[in-house]
């Protein structure tokens, strides 16, 4: 039996989580910003920025499946508190780097603590809320990175006219300790009912889940659409506002403002639209479908140089359509595999998402920078056209599988 939602037991259940997700997604998105500032100081080119930005996601992804199991033995609130002590450590480290090595390793660190901060969450809402209200209150933890985001836009931009890159990430690590004390003290715990499963039945569980046609016919596409919103909106959207649309660091972190914004707005209605639609009849997955296809038109319009603006919030909008799948997916495992087959799809998303920024740098990095350090229009394009064109195979593979018997 769930307890009563009193003001104070939702306040200990939310807040605590909405805080770290909110870091979470702060410290996915803030290199966007402070790129100028790491590449001239250290000399990075391209493919180095991409490579250091994107150790988060690899070092996230790595331990996803791990994470699946401690959250079902020692429950949301000690998992997520003594993971968010290594991403206050890899705050710190980024923040005293000398060179790329530190600022990979910290920035690994980072993605390795705040591996849990949305997976900890629904688990404690799972455990806590009655399943009518679990929409709203997923929907407003993503809110809360989405609101992450935001803040790593035109605040930050604000912030490095105090102080610089280090000082940002210094402040950082000083708050992620914050949220890793106020979810051990303030969040309530609940023993899980499969506390009792060993490893072995963890294990066979996942297995399973790999196993899945069904977990692999959605998969390719939701993977590739994610991982080019994570890619891009985590770290090329800034160089791209600078070199190609030509706009000044204020004006670009405007620019990420908006997509931030339209990133909150997203994850707050398209759960709500999604929940509407099912309730007519529709399925989830059709619904993430259909956001999915929205998104790749968003990047066309980009690439094409249409929109501007409007093109750029639409990017932010649609991209989070993505965290629909995670719900299709969900609903075709048994209840004990559903948060299984979640981090496993998370593992493939963010292993995706380490491969595109990655690879983004790298193909951009094969045009050569001008005297003030811009790389040309040319390599964006296609660097985010072979980001389009992948998840485009994601989505005839996704159609093509659906038609078979």
């Amino acid at each position: 039996m769930s307890p009563p939602l009193r003001p104070a037991l939702l306040l200990r259940i939310f807040v605590p989580f909405a805080l770290g997700y909110f870091l979470s997604y702060l410290f996915r998105v803030v290199n966007a910003v402070i790129a100028p500032e790491l590449s001239a100081e250290l000399g990075l080119g391209a493919s180095d920025l991409g490579l250091l930005t994107s150790a988060y996601f690899l070092a996230f992804a790595a331990f996803q499946l791990p994470l699946g199991i401690l959250l079902d033995r020692y429950g949301p609130r000690r998992t997520e508190a003594v993971l968010l002590l290594f991403a206050a450590a890899g705050a710190l480290i980024f923040a005293r780097a000398e060179e790329t090595a530190g600022l990979i390793a910290g920035r690994a660190l980072i993605g390795f603590g705040v591996s849990a901060c949305l997976m900890a969450a629904f688990k404690a809402f799972v455990q806590w809320f009655p399943a009518e209200r679990l929409a709203a209150v997923n929907g407003l933890q993503l809110a809360a990175g989405g609101v992450g985001a935001l803040a790593a836009t035109t605040p930050v931009e604000m912030a490095l006219g105090i102080t610089d890159w280090r000082g940002i990430f210094s402040a950082l690590a000083l708050l992620t300790l914050l949220a890793a004390l106020l979810i051990f003290l303030l969040a309530p715990e609940r023993e899980s009912k499969h506390h009792g499963l060993n490893l072995g039945d963890h294990i066979q569980g996942i297995v399973s889940i790999f196993a899945s046609r069904r977990f692999w016919r959605l998969t390719p596409w939701t993977v590739t659409s994610q991982a080019a919103f994570l890619a891009i909106q985590g770290l090329w959207t800034g160089p791209w506002l600078r070199d190609v649309a030509g706009l000044e660091r204020a004006q670009g972190a405007l620019y990420q403002a908006w997509i931030a914004a339209a990133m909150v707005a997203g994850f707050a209605l398209i759960g709500l639209g999604a929940s509407r639609l099912i309730r007519r009849g529709i399925a989830t997955e059709k619904v993430a479908a259909t956001g999915m296809l929205l998104f790749m038109l968003a990047q066309l319009a980009i690439i094409g140089g249409w929109g501007g603006v409007p093109a750029w919030a639409l990017f932010g909008f649609t991209g989070t359509s993505g965290v629909l799948a995670y719900a299709a997916l969900s609903q075709h495992f048994p209840a004990h595999l559903a948060g299984r087959a979640n981090t496993a799809l998370n593992l493939l998303v963010f292993v995706g998402a380490f491969g595109a920024q990655w690879c983004i740098g790298a193909l951009i990095g094969l045009w050569p920078e001008d005297a003030r350090g811009h790389y040309p229009a040319a390599g964006y394009h296609w660097a985010f056209t072979a980001v389009l064109l992948s998840q485009a195979i994601g989505m005839a593979w996704y159609y093509l599988q659906r038609e078979r018997p």
